[in-house]
């Protein structure tokens, strides 16, 4: 079963042991052969799916199209064949497919999530362990053992440890992460994927701000960077080098100086050998483009649009107010004190943290899209602009208490709208799951995500493609030593135009 450890930061003179420092934990979790679970094995599938759906959507907007660029200046390494990137049949180094495909997944923030103290993408494992695992003729097999440690690794790392009241941008759990699920893929030892963990999290330790008011495409960058260093730091560690030591637990390491301090205390739950890592299966990912807490407001949104279209008309409506966990109104929400959330002329990355404006296109248009939501000319539209205004959140301890709980019956993402009328109506309604969630109306399985991998790749890919690459993901686990090239998509011919690239240092 799941064991508990503590973790705090130890002065240089006790000599924390190394099996018992956190980094060597991980590695341990990594290392162990223990069998993947069948419906382990069918999520991991659904999350590459869901993947490449949302990195096919990218394959024009600048985010990916600078860092596919970048990522071809860089030919495959000596030590493999190089992998391959969303969209092209080009192979590069690992490191750098990591990096563009990283971007790829993560531009639209359409992907897999995780929320407890911390907040996480978990997919974001996927790019860089996918791209070790071209590079070196990995099997199907290899490959789902790997993805199944990254995304018990991130998992648990945010069940225990908060990195954003410190604003520390949560790619520090996935440096980690990542690395020893490219441990794992490889088969590395105990000793070698702790330094490799360690080395992971000493370089992806970074500030909250690219979350923070003005938000930029480094957002889609970051996890993608995070990525490469977990691919760069397992290549050094193979080759003998060595990490900051001990990493968390140090009197100057990230617990100390960027977390919780010298007083801090976490319990990190892990799986004990030979216990099947499953926490994959604790993660939801996303029916909309937005942020994750996003997601069940866009479905109230819908349902109120239909029940009372009086209220998507700001001649008709006072105020709007939604009443939400801390995390929401701080972040997403009113409470940021971001004017940029209430901006007509804010970028599309701050506007898909902003609460306000979501609920209010959905409201008005009764659906969400990945682009035309967030368009200048949408987001600028007077009736949108003027009831956006009128927009505003508050926290409510419940609805907190909801978001932190570790029961998933009653974990909930959501909270209460109260939308006044001119007229002195009021119409209340609440949501504590997006739809899609497991738990929620209209749970995703495999025939959903597979309509959202049509829905997005629709007019980008080639029927016959589309078709090539479901058919051989949905045979993962019967893929051997080298046919993973398969699982990357090419782009219908005139999709892609290189030549229009920016051009840049390499």
């Amino acid at each position: 079963m799941v064991k508990k450890h503590h973790v705090r930061v130890y002065k240089s003179e006790e000599n924390l042991a190394r099996e018992d420092q956190l980094a060597h934990k991980i590695a341990v979790v990594a290392a162990d052969p223990v069998d993947v679970a069948a419906e382990v094995t069918d999520m991991v599938i659904n999350r590459i799916i869901d993947n490449s759906s949302v990195a096919i959507a990218s394959l024009n907007r600048a985010p990916i199209v600078a860092a596919r660029a970048q990522a071809l200046a860089h030919a495959p390494s000596t030590g493999g064949k190089g992998a391959k990137i969303y969209g092209i049949g080009e192979r590069v180094s690992p490191e750098w497919a990591a990096w563009a495909n990283g971007v790829a997944v993560r531009e639209l923030d359409y992907h897999d999530t995780f929320l407890a103290a911390e907040y996480s993408h978990p997919g974001d494992n996927i790019p860089p362990i996918l791209a070790v695992a071209q590079h070196v003729g990995a099997s199907g097999t290899n490959l789902i053992r790997g993805i199944a440690t990254g995304y018990e690794i991130q998992v648990n790392l945010v069940k225990a440890i908060c990195l954003h009241k410190h604003k520390i941008d949560h790619v520090a759990h996935l440096g980690p992460s990542a690395a020893a699920g490219i441990g794992t893929l490889l088969g590395l030892d105990v000793e070698t994927i702790f330094q490799s963990v360690g080395q992971a999290l000493h370089t992806t330790t970074a500030t909250r701000q690219s979350r923070k008011g003005e938000i930029s495409t480094w957002k889609a960058h970051a996890p993608a960077f995070a990525g490469k260093m977990a691919v760069e730091a397992a290549d050094r560690a193979i080759r003998g080098q060595t990490s900051p030591v001990p990493i968390y637990e140090g009197e100057d390491g990230v617990i100390a100086w960027l977390l919780d301090g010298l007083e801090a205390s976490y319990m990190v739950p892990l799986p004990t050998p030979g216990e099947a890592k499953r926490a994959i299966l604790d993660t939801y990912t996303k029916e909309h483009s937005a942020e994750y807490q996003a997601q069940a407001w866009i479905d109230l949104a819908r349902k109120l649009h239909k029940e009372h279209p009086e209220a998507t008309d700001p001649g008709n409506v006072k105020s709007v107010l939604i009443r939400t966990s801390h995390h929401t109104h701080y972040v997403i929400g009113s409470g940021a004190n971001d004017p940029q959330k209430y901006s007509p002329t804010a970028s599309r990355e701050t506007l898909d943290h902003s609460i306000p404006y979501i609920f209010t296109v959905a409201l008005q248009d009764g659906a969400w899209h990945h682009v035309d939501s967030y368009s200048p000319e949408r987001a600028a539209r007077p009736d949108t602009v003027e009831l956006w205004q009128k927009v505003s959140t508050e926290e409510d301890p419940e609805w907190t208490r909801r978001y932190h709980s570790l029961d998933i019956a009653e974990k909930a993402f959501g909270g209460s709208v109260e939308i006044t009328l001119a007229d002195g109506t009021v119409i209340r309604d609440e949501i504590a799951l997006a739809d899609a969630h497991p738990l929620g109306a209209r749970p995703f399985g495999r025939e959903q995500y597979i309509h959202k991998f049509r829905t997005l790749a629709a007019g980008l890919v080639e029927e016959a493609e589309i078709e090539r690459f479901l058919t051989a993901v949905e045979r993962l686990p019967q893929l051997g030593h080298g046919e993973l090239d398969q699982l990357n998509i090419t782009a219908a011919p005139g999709v892609i135009n290189l030549s229009a690239a920016p051009k840049g240092l390499f």
